[in-house]
């Protein structure tokens, strides 16, 4: 699309507004669902009795109290015909007799690791009888599911142009710098996010009403776009680049004025595949334990992250972004993200013989992890867009249909593992993925970018 704003930005405004309309249409469906959980037993008679705060819920008594509850419902839900035979069936094998296994055992209090099984086992049955509620009302699971559709293909819409425009808009041996800026950004989005859920309460295992989160998350969307808008004029910043490089004599030899690379040869394909893969196998890895992480720190280490030390991680992870960038500059792109994909390896595998309220030490597995990452990420995506041959956008959409693709399958995936095997499968599925990632990213030959003579960029003023 060329228009007076430019290829990137009218797609940028077209995403954004359907993205944030969408996210505030999901508050109507949440707030039913809400009454309905609500206008059962499930909150009254059973979790605010597991999760009592005056209880001591380490105590076998305790959960004993719990089973009995659990056992007197799904009997008269069975005796009513609410539920099949085998659902009854599949409970009792599936939550009730593990359960009992675990609190027939030595002793009349729980360890740590005893009571994150049993929880999670009841989480299946809360899980279940909320199941049953929204199946029973199908119409509000479409419109849910219609509007988060909306809300993903709409995100779509604007991410991959706002990613593209700044290899636009950025001489090529400074993409890498450019590129952690983003990634700053970045971690400012995911701290924001990650506070907003905390403190709406959205990773408790509540029934509350949420509905100002999704409405607070879209008036936030239109006011960023509201100045991206004032502050960013893509023609300009597009022909500035454009003399910038032709001054610098990025293109001469190698590159032609329409930023043509050479022809896509075969091993310059074999890499970009190997670099897709790489992404693919990396989003696999990291983004099943961020789209977990609210739920297993609590749940297995029982930690907060917005406690003290972690937001001191987070403080780290961002102080190192733009060093990062610099040190991608000196080092080379691939060896700053392999260095990477060995520190995040080291990390994830790390987490999985911790043990509860060790905050200090998780929080500095985080900020390791975090580092790793951002080494990895400010530099992927700007060798696929090195490779590309002067049609950013479009490698760019590779680049992200690698990452999202990753990111659709993880949660499912490592979901069903979870079911199956527990919560403390899910670091050890992290690293297999992180450590594939860095076999493939070793098959990468192509991706660095031309180096200039630093004075010559000060000449021009470009830092």
């Amino acid at each position: 699309t060329n228009s007076k704003r430019g290829r990137r930005t009218p797609y940028i405004i077209v995403g954004t507004i359907l993205s944030a309309i969408a996210f505030m249409s999901l508050a109507y469906t949440d707030n039913i669902q809400t009454l309905n959980i609500k206008a059962t037993d499930i909150i009254e008679n059973h979790y605010d009795v597991a999760f009592d705060s005056m209880a001591d819920v380490s105590e076998t008594s305790h959960w004993y109290l719990v089973v009995s509850n659990m056992t007197a419902e799904r009997e008269e839900s069975y005796d009513l015909g609410r539920i099949s035979r085998k659902k009854l069936t599949d409970w009792e094998t599936n939550v009730k007799d593990p359960m009992l296994s675990i609190l027939d055992g030595d002793g009349d209090y729980l360890d740590a690791r005893e009571l994150y099984s049993v929880k999670d086992l009841y989480y299946k049955y809360l899980s279940e009888r909320a199941w049953e509620v929204t199946s029973n009302n199908l119409p509000n699971l479409i419109i849910f599911a219609s509007i988060l559709f909306i809300a993903l293909v709409s995100m779509t819409i604007y991410r991959s142009p706002a990613v593209a425009l700044m290899p636009d808009i950025t001489i090529k041996p400074l993409r890498s710098k450019a590129n952690a800026v983003i990634t700053l950004m970045g971690a400012f989005g995911g701290i924001t996010a990650v506070y907003i859920i905390m403190l709406s309460g959205i990773n408790k295992n509540d029934y509350d009403n949420h509905m100002f989160v999704y409405i607070f998350v879209g008036i936030l969307m239109l006011l960023v776009l509201a100045l991206f808008l004032r502050k960013v004029d893509e023609p300009k910043l597009v022909n500035e680049q454009k003399e910038l490089s032709e001054k610098l004599e990025l293109y001469k030899g190698v590159y032609s004025k329409t930023e043509a690379t050479p022809q896509m040869t075969l091993r310059r394909r074999t890499s970009l595949y190997f670099l897709l893969g790489a992404v693919f196998l990396l989003f696999t890895g990291y983004n099943a334990v961020m789209s977990k992480m609210a739920d297993y720190m609590p749940k297995v280490l029982n930690l907060n992250f917005y406690d003290f030390p972690f937001i001191m991680a987070q403080v780290f992870v961002v102080i190192t972004i733009m060093p990062v960038g610099i040190l991608s500059m000196v080092l080379g792109r691939k060896k700053t993200v392999l260095l990477g994909m060995f520190i995040l390896a080291g990390a994830l595998s790390s987490v999985y013989f911790l043990h509860e309220n060790q905050a200090w030490i998780t929080a500095g597995i985080i900020a390791l992890a975090g580092t790793g990452l951002t080494m990895i990420s400010i530099n992927t995506y700007v060798m696929v867009v090195e490779m590309s041959r002067g049609d950013v956008g479009r490698y760019t959409g590779y680049y992200y249909a690698a990452s999202m693709t990753a990111q659709i399958f993880t949660p499912i995936f490592s979901g069903i593992l979870m079911d199956k095997y527990g919560r403390l499968i899910l670091f050890p599925y992290a690293t297999v993925f992180v450590s594939l990632a860095l076999i493939a990213m070793l098959f990468v030959k192509h991706g660095e970018t031309k180096k200039i003579n630093r004075n010559l960029l000060e000449v021009f003023d470009v830092d």
